[in-house]
């Protein structure tokens, strides 16, 4: 009854108080803990630089050389033509790193040391044949798996289309790879890995029959 009354009138036992401060002192840490969670998710998406490839199209500044300058498509063979080096590998670099390494080979001919690369356009293309409603060429401006790329060619030929054997031809280090994929799988909304593209894949898609 007197630990009643004592409440009633605002007096808490020690162990109410001392309760209540312990889950003062816990809501405190959590909050830290958040803080610190959040910065790290911050960190996490943070954009990464753009690794050049086949197909892009980079314009190369000389501040103290302006008769240098120039845009440069990056060939299939992953390089470009420049004046008084030839060509240069560019395909699998930054941005940076391409600066860095013309740096190294105009040098000893420029004055100012500085050049400048950016990156004017990043289209790569991919073919699509087959089973589709518009096969041919399509031009990817950003990351694209195989599916998106039969999604872009008009989507599959339902009456034709063998889904489960979609088949992706790669030129690659002067050889042939093949890779099959299982797309009903997906089109049915099972899971599964998406299969992303490289310039110049072609994506075959099958008929279900084939007569010879």
């Amino acid at each position: 009854m007197t630990c009643d009354r004592n409440v009633s009138r605002g007096m808490y036992p020690w162990r109410t108080v001392m309760g209540l401060a312990l889950m003062a002192g816990l809501l405190g840490l959590a909050g830290c803990k958040s803080a610190h969670y959040s910065k790290v998710e911050e960190e996490k998406v943070a954009p990464e630089p753009i690794v050049l490839h086949e197909g892009d199209s980079v314009r190369i500044s000389f501040p103290g050389a302006p008769n240098l300058n120039t845009v440069q498509q990056i060939k299939r063979d992953g390089r470009i033509a420049l004046q008084l080096v030839g060509e240069v590998q560019a395909s699998g670099l930054t941005a940076s790193q391409l600066e860095k390494k013309l740096l190294e080979l105009y040098g000893p001919q420029l004055q100012t040391k500085e050049v400048t690369v950016a990156v004017e356009s990043a289209n790569f293309p991919v073919y699509v044949t087959g089973a589709v409603l518009r096969p041919g060429k399509i031009l990817c401006d950003r990351p694209m798996t195989a599916l998106e790329a039969i999604m872009e060619a008009g989507g599959f030929d339902y009456a034709k289309a063998n889904q489960k054997e979609v088949m992706i031809i790669r030129h690659e280090n002067g050889q042939i790879e093949h890779f099959k994929l299982n797309l009903k799988k997906v089109m049915d909304g099972q899971q599964s890995e998406p299969f992303n593209l490289k310039p110049f894949d072609i994506v075959k898609v099958p008929e279900r029959f084939a007569w010879f």
